[in-house]
């Protein structure tokens, strides 16, 4: 037997979660694959061989360099104004990157607030919160974009408002549902004895056991935010020429894509691919922080 005095330390949730994680191959890949993404966006300036939006009609439509006409300074070839297509694509990772975590991180905080003050308060504010949740899931999200985006009209700063003006019901559900399970627990009914205040109950006793399924969450919702994003440019109320963004790379190349299919092709192969490998890694970060999968 063990002495009592040497018993074995028990790892804490977040180690096991995390020693669960690290086992996922597929997810630590997939991981791995946003972090390139990340920092392709971050090191862009010289990472790009070319300026995004030099134009150089002589190249116009030039073919990637392993087809007929290519030319290895311009692995990828060139659209229809003759711009460096990998340039554009790597540049581009920076407005879907940015835009995609800044919504998240501003619907994420508007939903904790809202969803902790629902689910805590109870009464008018619950019914409140509640219905204005309901009126904005009644609309479709990328319908209620364009409507938001034509009114306010483009620019980067118009679409992260337009995309988080209904993005913060999702986290504001769930942490509403969480914090109705917690409100009445043990722990939560002892610091109420002692007097401990409705804004401490909320931040320092239910906020830190909800913090897993928020960001699992959020994660998964940031690939959804990307392709709405590129949806948006595509249409192009999103962000505007000459910056270069995944979706308006794919729309300029849909008058080509019969004879100059590289155009569309390659920026809707990142979107794929980032998209992707958020999904996979979300879903490990699921499986690893969900406690009923855990041993």
């Amino acid at each position: 037997m063990t002495p009592a005095g040497n018993l074995p330390l028990q790892d804490s949730p977040l180690q096991r979660s995390w020693r669960s994680f690290r086992h996922n191959r597929l997810a630590i890949a997939a991981s791995a694959a946003v972090v390139l993404f990340v920092l392709m966006a971050v090191f862009a300036p010289w990472l790009a061989p070319h300026d995004p939006n030099e134009t150089d009609l002589l190249l116009r439509l030039q073919p990637p360099a392993w087809l007929d006409g290519g030319d290895w300074t311009y692995p990828l070839g060139c659209d229809a104004l003759g711009r460096d297509l990998l340039s554009r694509i790597i540049f581009g990772s920076r407005v879907s990157i940015f835009i995609g975590a800044a919504v998240i991180v501003l619907a994420t905080g508007v939903g904790i607030v809202a969803g902790l003050l629902a689910g805590y308060m109870g009464g008018w504010i619950d019914s409140a919160i509640s219905r204005l949740v309901d009126i904005l899931l009644a609309f479709p999200y990328l319908l209620f974009a364009i409507g938001l985006m034509a009114m306010m009209g483009p620019g980067l700063q118009n679409i992260i408002i337009a995309l988080a003006y209904k993005e913060w019901v999702i986290p504001c559900r769930l942490v509403r549902g969480e914090t109705l399970a917690l409100r009445d627990i043990e722990y939560v009914e002892a610091a109420r004895a002692v007097g401990a205040s409705r804004w401490h109950i909320m931040a320092r006793e239910i906020l830190p056991n909800i913090l897993s399924p928020v960001i699992v969450v959020s994660t998964i919702r940031m690939a959804h935010v990307i392709i709405l994003e590129a949806s948006l440019s595509f249409l192009g109320i999103g962000v505007q020429p000459p910056t270069a963004s995944w979706g308006s790379v794919v729309a300029d190349g849909r008058s080509f894509i019969m004879d100059a299919w590289w155009v569309s092709t390659f920026s809707g192969l990142a979107i794929l691919a980032l998209v992707l490998a958020i999904n996979v890694a979300s879903q490990g970060l699921r499986d690893a922080f969900d406690p009923r999968l855990q041993d």
